[in-house]
């Protein structure tokens, strides 16, 4: 209880534990909805799915100038190739959240928008921010293979994909935990713009899980700072 109280005090916590009660919702109401027992419930937590989206948006506003100021910070970093990739990250992240303003503001009716126009683009900045933070994520996984002395690059031609030796390739990533969570979220989170930009065919119940997943290891990484990647 104590730490979803303080997960609560944090506005980042507090978009976490929504945004997993959001696609909680979202599985539910899809594999509910042909259940004739739960159709009832299905189309009320369909509509519960869809004002825990449009609160996240609020929750959210403001937030695209704290990621042009993360990028800005970027800026200092020693490491250029990082910072390029980071960098865009930010800035991709800080045009799909304004892109998000925008669609609330259409949602609550202040002004006229084109929701749909605006979710491409929301959609298509959040794939490019996704895209460059597994960027990272690979990078980092090469920069330690590379030190524990492994090839990353191995003939998989010759060799079984079950194979120990591949097998024990990999394992020096499994030590490395912030590495292996934040791939895990970003793999997830990757689909979800994917589908909506119809680059992918999946259900929104599969889309659900991965939302699911991706949160609840946001959500770990808010509750366990050390797991977070950083610089981030």
């Amino acid at each position: 209880m104590e730490r979803i109280v303080k997960l609560n005090e944090q506005t980042a916590g507090r978009d976490k534990l929504i945004r997993l009660l959001q696609y909680a919702s979202r599985a539910y109401w899809y594999y509910a909805q042909n259940i004739r027992a739960t159709q009832h419930s299905a189309e009320i937590i369909r509509s519960l799915e869809y004002t825990l989206s449009s609160f996240r948006k609020l929750l959210r506003l403001g937030r695209c100038m704290d990621s042009i100021y993360g990028a800005l910070k970027m800026m200092k970093h020693p490491d250029m190739v990082l910072k390029i990739i980071l960098m865009t990250s930010k800035l991709a992240n800080a045009i799909f959240l304004f892109a998000d303003h925008v669609i609330w503001i259409g949602r609550v009716g202040l002004h006229k928008v084109n929701i749909e126009k605006w979710s491409k683009t929301a959609n298509k900045y959040w794939l490019i921010s996704i895209i460059m933070n597994l960027v990272r994520d690979i990078r980092e996984i090469i920069n330690i293979l590379e030190r524990e002395g492994k090839n990353a690059f191995v003939n998989t031609s010759k060799l079984s994909l079950t194979t120990w030796k591949q097998y024990e390739m990999l394992f020096p990533v499994r030590n490395h935990k912030t590495v292996v969570m934040d791939t895990v979220k970003n793999g997830c989170d990757l689909l979800i713009p994917l589908t909506a930009l119809g680059y992918t065919k999946l259900t929104p119940g599969t889309i659900g899980i991965c939302g699911l997943v991706s949160s609840f290891v946001g959500l770990y990484t808010i509750i366990h700072p050390l797991y977070k990647l950083t610089p981030s």
